[in-house]
């Protein structure tokens, strides 16, 4: 009775394990019926030609033969076949147990995920390489989403914090109006007009980092030797640095091998490397695009003589939002997106990218290291 109750109970609860059970059970029909026929048909007759050839002539003694060859073939016969059938049903139970098991496994874990539950994971269940696999991909797929869940709550709280600042701001002023305390005069169109920039700067932000980040993203690849690219930056960023007291430099080898890239995406991320270089360099400081060739491709970078990174900061300062210096950064401006946009592209190019600075007060250095243009792959 147990065993039946385990039977209907695996019949029950998969419908690849009942399927599985029964193809066992059919295997060995086939397999029983096919023995008993070449026992019963093929068998005998075969047996009698053999009788026959040992040159027995006596009927009595060839039919006494015979029928005991018939008896201990049906009873052989039916021996292994009861035997093979309790075999077969009992490894195809434990096996589509093994397998309900498992598949089980993975059902609540998949309805934990769609619940919300990014911890859920699915046991090893040691059924063969198939099954490993599933439930490896199965895991690595929740740790992706949880780790996608934690980056969304942390873009939401930084995007909550970000906008809290101006749209209080606007909110006082505002009130102020209201209340006859304020007077709309030059000063407060300025705060206005700059809160509301700020928050039109956030929102374009939040767009490019969103288009950069996308698996799709789309690059139309063209040959480009880097010294126009660092010349093309530091041609659009020359009003700036002279606003801001700061000289601008370019540097760039002339041997350097071209690079297969999107011209104006790459013009983005040299852009961004320079405000930001700009925005934490003092007046009367410098900032360099250099470029150099290095082993299997081009090595662009943008360094400042500004500020500098502490060493703890070196491998968040491409986070959305993160910032060195809070404070400062809100007062320039800057929302913390520009380097995670320059980390998408340059990865997206086939590329990387690392900040190294020799601690506060003594600047900072960008690299983008990029593949050469070996093989034309917009051909």
């Amino acid at each position: 009775m147990n065993d039946l109750a385990s039977v209907e109970g695996t019949f029950g609860r998969s419908g690849l394990a009942a399927r599985l059970l029964l193809a066992f059970v059919l295997v060995v029909a086939v397999a029983g019926v096919t023995a008993w026929l070449v026992a019963g048909l093929a068998g005998p007759v075969l047996f009698h030609r053999h009788l026959v050839a040992t040159g027995v002539a006596d009927p009595a003694a060839v039919f006494h033969a015979e029928d005991a060859f018939r008896s201990a073939s049906a009873l052989a016969v039916g021996l292994g076949l009861v035997a093979g059938l309790a075999t077969s049903l009992a490894v195809a139970v434990l096996l589509a147990r093994r397998v309900s098991r498992s598949l089980h496994a993975v059902s609540t874990a998949a309805a934990l995920l769609a619940s919300g539950r990014f911890d859920a994971r699915v046991p090893d269940p040691r059924l063969g390489a198939d099954f490993d696999a599933l439930a490896s991909s199965f895991n690595s797929m929740a740790g992706r989403l949880a780790e996608s869940e934690e980056l969304r709550r942390r873009l939401l709280g930084d995007v909550a914090h970000e906008l809290r600042t101006p749209v209080a701001t606007l909110g006082a002023y505002l009130d102020g109006l209201e209340d006859g305390v304020v007077d709309l005069g030059s000063q407060t169109i300025a705060v206005l007009r700059g809160q509301g920039a700020r928050l039109t700067r956030l929102a374009d932000d939040l767009a490019a980092v969103t288009r950069a980040e996308a698996p799709n993203t789309s690059l139309d690849l063209t040959r480009t030797a880097p010294c126009v690219l660092l010349h093309s930056a530091a041609s659009s960023a020359q009003a700036s640095a002279a606003r801001a007291g700061v000289e601008l430099l370019v540097d760039c080898a002339e041997d350097l091998p071209t690079i297969l890239v999107d011209h104006d995406r790459m013009g983005q991320v040299l852009g961004n490397l320079v405000d930001n270089a700009l925005r934490h360099t003092p007046d009367g400081g410098s900032v360099t695009l250099a470029g150099r060739r290095r082993p299997g491709g081009v090595l662009l970078s943008v360094t400042d003589t500004g500020s500098g990174i502490a060493a703890e900061h070196l491998l968040r300062v491409f986070e959305r939002f993160y910032r060195v210096d809070t404070a400062r950064s809100r007062t320039d401006g800057g929302s913390g997106i520009g380097l995670a946009v320059v980390k998408a592209l340059v990865e997206a190019h086939g590329g990387r990218v690392v900040a190294l600075s020799d601690g506060p007060g003594r600047g900072t250095r960008i690299e983008v290291q990029l593949p050469a243009a070996v093989v034309d792959r917009s051909l």
